[in-house]
């Protein structure tokens, strides 16, 4: 018997901040979260999470800040 087993991402999430300011160039509303998530699947079927990633894009100066860089502004939004 064969067994297919392993990880993979699931579909990217988006969100957009629009009360959040860029600490780069100070727009306000230019802010986009990105959320992955990697699952655990056997045969292709997701059976649960491993873990989750999100990164943040600025549109107006295409600055990207990960999970450290957050400020407490962005992290309160992402958590409505």
């Amino acid at each position: 018997m064969i067994l297919f087993f392993g990880t993979r991402p699931g579909k990217p999430e988006t969100k957009k901040l629009f009360h959040s300011i860029c600490p780069y160039c100070q727009q306000q509303g230019a802010l986009t979260a990105f959320t992955v998530k990697n699952y655990f699947h056997i045969f292709w079927i997701k059976l649960f999470k491993i873990s989750s990633h999100t990164t943040i894009e600025c549109s107006h100066c295409k600055r990207g800040f990960y999970d450290n860089e957050f400020t407490e502004e962005m992290k309160n939004e992402l958590s409505k």
